[in-house]
């Protein structure tokens, strides 16, 4: 499965645009990432090991969290898609 990274997170992944990691479910290829790029896992989990809630997750552009969240089924063609989400600006 391909996972898009977010500039953001560029850095703890050598600069790479997408990662190839395989799983049957969204949690297995967000466990594959953290294995292929550690610092990734401090940056998307919290402690309890729990996303942050400020990362949004799609699968082939349609929002987990209306799915079954880290326990959808996955498929090697599909695409996983990081975005933390951002706030702030100037006024």
């Amino acid at each position: 499965m391909t996972i898009k990274i977010p500039p953001v997170l560029r850095p703890a992944v050598g600069g790479e645009r997408q990662i190839t990691a395989g799983g049957s479910t969204v949690g297995e290829v967000l466990d594959g990432l953290y294995s292929q790029h550690p610092s990734v896992q401090a940056q998307l989990q919290a402690e309890d090991g729990s996303l942050h809630r400020f990362v949004n997750l799609y699968l082939n552009d349609e929002d987990l969290r209306t799915l079954e969240w880290l326990d959808t089924p996955v498929s090697d063609s599909g695409t996983l898609t990081i975005l933390p989400a951002m706030a702030g600006g100037a006024r």
